[in-house]
C-alpha cells in the first residue's frame, strides 16, 4: 500500500466518525464561506458536486447559490471515467445514479461544463500547495484538466488540509480550499 493510499485511507475513516451535529455546522460554515469565494469572483455558473457520507457537505450552499441567482451544474458519472454535467434544480430532480451517488436526471447539457468559472470540487484532502487528494478515481482531475483555466474550490473539514499529499503527476491541483474554519487561497497553479 502506499502512502497516498494509507493517507486515504485514514481520512475515509476519520470521516466516518463524524457526527450529524459536526456535519451539519460545517454545511453551514461552507454555505457561507464558498458562497463568498464564488460572489467574490461575480461568478454566474458553477459547477459543484453533490455530497455523501461524511463529504463536506453541499447541499445548503447549493440552495444558496440557487436562491443567489447562480447557474449550478452537477456531474452525471459515465463510463471511462469521464462525466457528463446538468443544470441542478434542487433534490427533486435526482437519482441515485453509479456509485450510489445522487445525480441529476433530465438530458445532458456536453458543453455545460465549458461555460462555468468556478467548479467546486471534493476532496479527501488538499495540501499547501493546492494538490487535491480524491478517491482515486480519476474523475475529477480528467475535468479539470480539460478545463485549465477554470478557478478550482476544494470543500474539505478542517483537518483535511495537510502538508502533502503525495501527488502524481496526472494530479491536478486547486487554488482555494475553504473548511468550516477558513478560506485558504493557495499558491498559483
Amino acid at each position: 500500500m502506499t502512502e497516498k493510499q494509507r493517507l486515504r485511507e485514514v481520512l475515509l475513516e476519520r470521516r466516518s466518525t463524524l457526527d450529524e451535529r459536526a456535519l451539519e455546522a460545517a454545511a453551514a460554515a461552507l454555505a457561507v464561506r464558498a458562497s463568498a469565494v464564488v460572489h467574490e469572483r461575480a461568478v454566474r455558473r458553477v459547477a459543484a458536486y453533490l455530497s455523501i457520507a461524511g463529504e463536506p457537505p453541499t447541499w445548503p450552499l447549493l440552495d444558496r447559490l440557487l436562491a443567489d441567482g447562480v447557474v449550478v451544474v452537477v456531474p452525471r458519472a459515465l463510463p471511462g471515467r469521464r462525466m457528463t454535467w446538468l443544470r441542478y434544480t434542487g433534490r427533486d430532480a435526482l437519482a441515485v445514479g453509479r456509485f450510489g451517488i445522487p445525480e441529476p436526471t433530465g438530458d445532458d447539457d456536453p458543453d455545460a461544463l465549458d461555460r462555468v468559472e468556478v467548479v467546486l470540487v471534493p476532496a479527501l484532502a488538499v495540501d499547501t500547495s493546492g494538490y487535491r487528494l480524491g478517491r482515486g478515481g480519476g474523475f475529477y482531475d480528467a475535468a479539470l484538466q480539460a478545463r485549465p483555466e477554470v478557478a478550482r474550490v476544494a470543500l474539505v473539514h478542517d483537518h483535511e488540509i495537510v502538508d502533502d499529499v503525495g501527488p502524481e503527476p496526472h494530479d491536478q491541483r486547486v487554488d482555494v480550499a475553504v473548511t468550516p474554519e477558513r478560506t485558504l487561497i493557495l499558491p498559483a497553479r
